[in-house]
């Protein structure tokens, strides 16, 4: 079955009261990686983030404006600049309470920052797709097999640069390496129904020759459907 773009924007609902976002990322989606709560800012709202925007003011103000009339001739020029004006931000003194940022940051901050996780984050695009009678997907050109329970039920699939994962409901039902063999098939054993389990071990063969008991004429359209079927389950399906 064709895919479906999907928004990649991460809310699906500008509820304040209940945002909605799109389901889980890769693995776990990034918040979860971080161990941090989800609160995405409506569209258009301001005041929904407003320390943010207070925090994006005050670099505008003290190191975007000092750097305004200065030419850099390199990246790295550059950065080395914004980081000597940020040190001086970050232990610029508060006005109405003691301390700065630094302090405030090495007081409360630091004493709960956590390691960061062992593997990369990895981005990757959601799409929806809905499951085909032979319980696969098709994404990208690509064939991915699912629990064959889902058969004709739409599924959420992220793809990313090495895995593809396939969610139902927020639940992940299936994780696949990515492949970009197009038209081709990537089946997992413990997907299919029992009935093809048992046959799973069935060579083409062993399919002609159980139809040759039938006669030479049913022999021979079995050999022809195992040519021009692709994928192993489709023949059998088939058969």
């Amino acid at each position: 079955m064709r895919e479906r773009a999907r928004d990649d924007s991460p809310m699906t609902s500008t509820s304040e009261a209940e945002p909605k976002t799109n389901p889980p990322s890769t693995g776990p989606p990034r918040s979860d990686r971080a161990q941090t709560p989800d609160k995405p800012a409506r569209p258009r709202k301001p005041r929904d983030k407003a320390k943010v925007e207070a925090g994006v003011l005050l670099v505008e103000r003290w190191i975007v404006a000092a750097l305004r009339k200065r030419t850099f001739f390199s990246l790295g020029e550059l950065n080395q600049a914004i980081a000597e004006l940020r040190v001086r931000l970050n232990e610029r003194p508060f006005r109405q309470r003691e301390g700065s940022r630094r302090t405030l940051f090495e007081s409360l901050d630091r004493p709960a920052l956590k390691p960061l996780p062992a593997e990369r984050y990895q981005y990757g695009e959601w799409k929806r797709a809905r499951v085909n009678i032979d319980y696969h997907v098709q994404v990208d050109w690509h064939f991915y097999s699912v629990p064959s329970q889902l058969v004709r039920h739409e599924v959420d699939v992220r793809l990313a640069a090495s895995t593809v994962q396939v969610f139902q409901q927020g639940k992940r039902v299936a994780l696949h390496p990515r492949s970009a063999v197009r038209g081709a098939f990537t089946t997992d054993p413990a997907h299919q129904p029992k009935a093809h389990q048992r046959h799973g071990g069935t060579t083409p063969g062993q399919l002609v020759q159980r139809a040759r008991a039938l006669g030479p004429a049913v022999a021979q359209v079995a050999a022809t459907i195992i040519e021009t079927r692709p994928h192993p389950e489709q023949r059998k399906n088939s058969e």
